[in-house]
């Protein structure tokens, strides 16, 4: 079975977003299929023509979403676009099927040869925009050995944005990454509350002295702030700041990218406090 290090040979990858149109059967939906393939293929060669290490393909166009469960209509035209994505780049791709589709994406993922998929839900019950989720690790990591998809890596936010945690008020988010970590998570996810707004740094470092698994930093990234997380993460995950006018619904934009990794110093602060 692969691991992190197995996908992302350079330290402290950077994964750009690709967030397709609006798929068939979404209140969004207004692109041919074929369209919608197109564009994300042209988004994904601006990644790997900018110098980005790995690519996320995700539904977040699909607003609103469904808790747990889409439509064949989604997760076949997901797993084309994955595969398309990894053949015209070559990097390590990722699904990720709003919301909380992980089965989903998992299945997509190994249909389409793809690296790993990001989950929401894996341990602990939250309420999020979407109603109740409830933890399945269980039978994701079940569901993975039963189709054979052990090379495809689970990727897991803990303390999930666009959630309410109180229901687990009395779990801080070491023992939530703990508990990840117990379940079999391939790597855990730390974001901030929302869409691109900033990773706490006091939950980055709590989370790092918890576990020594691969974290990734999953919202907020900006070229002020991204060294600030180099000594405590293993990666970031970065939508917003890509995208033009700072916008995730908007194609990535190579000046904004440049900016980034411009400032972008994976050796930096190397002696964690």
């Amino acid at each position: 079975m692969r691991d992190f290090k197995n996908i992302f040979t350079k330290p402290k990858p950077i994964i750009g977003m690709v967030h397709v149109q609006a798929l068939p059967g979404t209140p969004g939906h207004r692109f041919a299929v074929r369209e919608i393939i197109r564009q994300a293929k042209a988004e994904a060669k601006i990644y790997l023509n900018s110098g980005i290490d790995g690519i996320m393909v995700e539904n977040m166009h699909d607003i609103p979403y469904v808790n747990g469960e889409v439509g064949h209509e989604v997760s076949t035209v997901m797993s084309i676009i994955a595969y398309e994505v990894k053949n015209v780049t070559g990097l390590p791709v990722g699904i990720q099927i709003l919301a909380a589709a992980n089965m989903t994406a998992l299945a997509a993922a190994h249909a389409a040869s793809v690296d790993f998929i990001r989950a929401e839900g894996f341990v602990f019950a939250q309420i999020a925009d979407e109603g109740f989720m409830s933890s399945d690790a269980g039978n994701l990591l079940r569901y993975r050995r039963h189709i054979e998809a052990e090379d495809v890596l689970i990727f897991t936010d803990i303390k999930k944005k666009h959630a309410s945690h109180a229901i687990t008020g009395d779990v801080d988010i070491k023992r939530t990454a703990k508990a990840a970590e117990f379940f079999l998570s391939d790597g855990l996810i730390v974001t901030g509350h929302s869409t691109g707004l900033e990773t706490d740094i006091k939950d980055v470092k709590q989370v790092r002295a918890a576990t020594k698994m691969p974290l990734l930093i999953g919202s907020g990234i900006t070229p002020e702030n991204i060294n600030e997380y180099v000594p405590y993460s293993d990666g970031f995950i970065v939508g917003s700041y890509f995208k033009k006018d700072g916008l995730w619904q908007n194609s990535p934009d190579p000046e904004r990218i440049a900016r980034l990794l411009e400032k972008f110093d994976p050796t930096a602060f190397t002696h964690v406090e």
